[in-house]
């Protein structure tokens, strides 16, 4: 190995290591900037189609961006209307919910909780509801709050606040300069080298497209199942529950423990049998077996690869270094770096130790 080389390795390490103090420190911006692109991935294939029927790249995020709003605007009158119509019809049932609490419950647990009577446990429950009904703005303040104890000054915390309304334009400018950051990326990488570079980001970029609009669109097809089974079985709150299980599967597996948590409690609570809580859990349990069968190898496909325990254990060990966040990133970097770990495994094989030569 010359000097030139030695001196060139030396540098990207540090460049790596550097990089890595900085997005240690700077987590919230790295989250802000993961979303944008998690989102400009989403949405460069409609981008790139309307560059090929001959709409320029500009107006062509424009456009993009425009069918989102509506879309998604969409999407919150929807649950805005069916949530508060759930809450209403809970709130009507919520005597009978408090005298099956009352027979369930034991009676130093009523005496300490001061709710000796039905009427009482009504009235908590009551309250528990109003609050849930007006749950946007009250939510807002916990979150404040703990994002605000996790800035050392106020500068930073307002400076990490902007940052998420600003991630449109992070996105914007993603879209915008995708192709040109791609080339400056290639510009840096030798000649002789770029034809694997080339394979390689391939590879990668199918990885994460298959698990960022593949995950996503799987989450939607489950909120979607969830919600429809809870519904016909008779389960309050059976579209929030069904969309908040959903929703928790962009970490694989979450939603559906969430799901089958929440829905047999409020099978309780309502039917007060067996019969209804079984009907609740083997239908998450019908669904998580259509989308390890059908809806993930349809709409994912295998660009992602990974086994059903790896992503387990990947999930774990991102969970247990680095919390929601390591979660979240888990299976994508595991598949990321399953990529290099195939042409590792292909280079032994064809090399000298492995083949006797």
């Amino acid at each position: 190995m010359n000097k030139s080389t030695k001196i060139l390795l030396t540098t990207a390490f540090l460049l790596v290591a550097l990089a890595a103090v900085i997005l240690y420190f700077s987590s919230s911006v790295f989250l802000q900037l993961f979303i944008a692109f998690a989102l400009a991935y989403m949405l460069n294939p409609a981008v790139v189609f309307l560059e090929r029927k001959g709409v320029g790249r500009i107006p062509g995020i424009l456009i993009v961006f425009t069918a989102a709003l509506v879309i998604c605007a969409g999407i919150t009158v929807f649950f805005v209307v069916s949530l508060g119509s759930e809450f209403s019809n809970m709130q009507l049932n919520l005597p009978a919910y408090a005298r099956h609490l009352y027979e369930i419950i034991p009676a130093a647990v009523k005496s300490y909780l001061g709710i000796e009577t039905p009427d009482k446990i009504a009235l908590r429950m009551d309250e528990v509801i109003a609050q849930a009904r007006s749950v946007a703005p009250d939510i807002v303040k916990p979150i404040l709050n703990l994002v605000r104890e996790a800035f050392s000054s106020t500068i930073a915390f307002v400076l990490a606040l902007l940052g998420y309304f600003i991630i449109p334009i992070y996105l914007f400018y993603l879209l915008a300069d995708l192709p040109r950051l791609k080339g400056f990326v290639q510009s840096f990488i030798p000649e002789r080298y770029r034809g694997v570079y080339n394979e390689k980001l391939g590879e990668i970029d199918a990885v994460l497209v298959g698990f960022i609009r593949g995950q996503l669109s799987v989450c939607a097809i489950l909120a979607v199942l969830y919600s429809i089974g809870l519904y016909f079985i008779g389960i309050d709150l059976a579209i929030a529950i069904g969309t908040l299980a959903g929703i928790a599967f962009i970490i694989p597996y979450m939603g559906t423990i969430i799901g089958i948590c929440l829905s047999i409690v409020m099978a309780l609570l309502k039917f007060h049998d067996m019969l209804h809580p079984l009907l609740c859990l083997g239908w998450f349990c019908l669904v998580q077996t259509l989308e390890g069968t059908v809806i993930t190898p349809k709409v994912v496909g295998n660009t992602v690869g990974l086994h059903p325990l790896m992503a387990i254990i990947a999930l774990l060990i991102g969970g247990q270094m680095f919390g929601i966040m390591g979660m979240l990133l888990a299976v994508p970097v595991t598949a990321v770096l399953q990529v290099f770990l195939r042409s590792l495994a292909a280079w032994y094989r064809e090399s000298d130790f492995y083949r006797g030569a």
